[in-house]
């Protein structure tokens, strides 16, 4: 496993429309380069990260939302800090297709890894019905909701050459990118 450059804005590659994972690309090369992304989404830290976001320019995403886990003990840091332990869930979804997006929408205040500390509100359907294959090439169908719903139409905004900034006004846009150039600048 290697942690792998993630791709920042204005980066024209973010720009790009992913390709299909063809049935004979479900191989192990698929398999590492899922391990990569997760290894990589968990450094950052983020909870989902796009193939195209490391340079990959295919139709496959991850997810993990990583919550706290109250049913477990509480553990301690070096620093003798005491916490929950995150209860992580590993989602890979290959070629996935987004089937009956509610006609509610939800706001969650998103971030991307390829925009780091940039953070809007981005309304999106409150749910939705996701097909998509597995590392096997199985095909699967799955309705989501809340936050798993929300992650998973930002990542596959990505497959489409699409960040969330891009679903805000021109000048909000404008403002973000601003923030960003200016935090480049500072650091």
């Amino acid at each position: 496993m290697a942690i792998r450059e993630i791709l920042e804005v204005p980066d024209p590659r973010l720009k790009i429309v992913s390709s299909p994972v063809e049935a004979n690309e479900f191989n192990d090369e698929l398999k590492t380069l899922v391990e990569d992304m997760f290894e990589t989404m968990y450094a950052a830290p983020g909870i989902g990260l796009a193939a195209i976001q490391v340079g990959v320019p295919k139709r496959l995403l991850v997810i993990d939302l990583q919550r706290e886990d109250p049913d477990a003990d509480p553990i301690k840091d070096e620093d003798g800090t005491e916490r929950q332990p995150v209860k992580s869930d590993p989602r890979v979804f290959v070629n996935p297709v987004i089937l009956n997006p509610a006609d509610e929408l939800s706001t969650y205040q998103e971030g991307c890894l390829s925009i780091p500390e940039i953070y809007a509100d981005i309304d999106r359907p409150s749910t939705c019905t996701v097909r998509y294959q597995d590392l096997e090439g199985e095909t699967h169908e799955e309705p989501l909701e809340g936050l798993m719903a929300t992650c998973l139409q930002h990542e596959m905004d990505h497959l489409e050459g699409i960040v969330f900034i891009d679903h805000l006004s021109r000048l909000k846009r404008s403002m973000a990118l601003k923030k960003l150039k200016k935090m480049r600048a500072a650091a």
